[in-house]
């Protein structure tokens, strides 16, 4: 894993969905996107083209699946599904709605909304756990052939951030729908990084 390969991967948030909108626990279920979120997916596509990515990596959860379609579908990418890519596990907490979490809840819920590094979902995956695997994926897409896009989720990106920039990659905690991140940290804190509303991850 060197600079300038991690320079050459880039992670890209999906398009919005109604949960996203409506601000509600997604986890690993199989969300699809919106017509926002549809639109959002195009027009990733669109930005992602002058990259010429050779490689197209994407969490099966449908909502990246469908991102990363858009993208295939302009740029002829064949998109690999990789498990280690999906959101965080929500556990009890799936499918709810983040107010009424928040009510019961509220330093839990603010500790998620911060992303502290030691924040675990009652019934679900920590933060930790999920570097982990998200770590071991991109130690893949390293390898593999580049440049990569790979198209994951918020958390995703929080992780793959924290883990190379400590407390600072925070910042990328709420990356907007369909925004676009570099891997490498120097670039990614000085990156545009596009794609619409910024919404909570879920």
């Amino acid at each position: 894993m060197t600079d300038s390969a991690e320079s050459q991967v880039y992670l890209a948030r999906h398009g919005q969905t109604a949960y996203n909108h409506e601000g509600r626990f997604q986890g690993q279920q199989q969300i699809p996107l919106d017509d926002t979120g549809r639109a959002q997916a195009r027009e990733l596509a669109e930005r992602a083209a002058p990259h010429g990515f050779r490689a197209l990596w994407t969490s099966p959860l449908l909502r990246a699946r469908e991102t990363a379609d858009a993208v295939a579908a302009r740029t002829g990418l064949v998109p690999v599904e990789d498990a280690r890519l999906m959101e965080t596990d929500a556990g009890d907490w799936t499918d709810r709605y983040f107010a009424e979490v928040r009510a019961e809840a509220e330093q839990l819920f603010d500790a998620f909304a911060a992303a502290q590094p030691g924040f675990a979902f009652p019934g679900g995956e920590s933060f930790a756990e999920q570097e982990v695997r998200v770590e071991a994926a991109l130690a893949d897409v390293l390898i593999g052939e580049l440049p990569a896009l790979v198209v994951c989720h918020g958390m995703v990106i929080r992780a793959a951030m924290h883990r190379r920039m400590g407390p600072r990659g925070l910042s990328f905690t709420r990356v907007a729908n369909a925004g676009l991140v570099p891997l490498d940290p120097q670039a990614a804190e000085q990156a545009d990084i596009g794609g619409g509303a910024q919404t909570t991850p879920s």
